[in-house]
């Protein structure tokens, strides 16, 4: 089994201010698994909101197609659910196959759950840390993904996700710590 492990930082004027590890190994499908979850039950992509997010600079937003379930997207008009949670469907615009560095763009894609639980402004919530483990290839279809928290405090939160792809496999997980968001 080969491995590789690769990390950069960038640095400003007052010392570092982002730094990147990776660890790269081959994905080993063989041998016994439990999976002791399932998908989330979303409804048809038709019934879901479609969730733009900022392009700026980066066009970001014109390259993703995000539809969140109808209960989870209450937030954008000051009915947020109570529940920091989101769940909805992710795959490219150009429908492009999602691939193991997809997988990356996804899970870092939808808002935070946090402006879904109600007590926080929606506002900027910059990521600190993300975690990704990658747990296969995807097959070819839209992503179904579901994000939470269950722990905000001390100014922050942190957010774990699940990706299931068309088959219904997971294929992704992260977990994401983040400040909350000032109003």
């Amino acid at each position: 089994r080969r491995m590789a492990t690769a990390g950069a930082a960038l640095r400003g004027r007052d010392g570092e201010i982002l730094r990147v590890l990776g660890t790269f190994a081959e994905l080993r499908e063989e041998g016994p698994a439990v999976v002791d979850a399932a998908p989330p039950e979303l409804p048809p992509l038709a019934e879901c909101i479609r969730v733009v997010p900022p392009a700026e600079q980066s066009g970001f937003g014109d390259r993703v197609d995000m539809w969140m379930h109808p209960d989870d997207a209450g937030f954008r008009n000051g009915t947020p659910r109570g529940v920091a949670e989101v769940r909805g469907w992710f795959e490219f615009v150009d429908q492009h196959p999602i691939d193991v560095f997809g997988l990356m763009v996804a899970v870092d894609a939808f808002p935070p759950v946090v402006f879904n639980s109600g007590a926080f402004p929606i506002a900027w919530a910059p990521t600190l840390e993300l975690t990704v483990h990658v747990r296969g290839v995807p097959t070819p279809g839209p992503l179904r993904c579901r994000f939470s928290s269950r722990f905000m405090q001390g100014g922050m939160f942190e957010e774990d996700g699940e990706l299931w792809d068309a088959n219904g496999t997971l294929v992704a997980q992260s977990r994401q710590l983040a400040l909350i968001p000032r109003g």
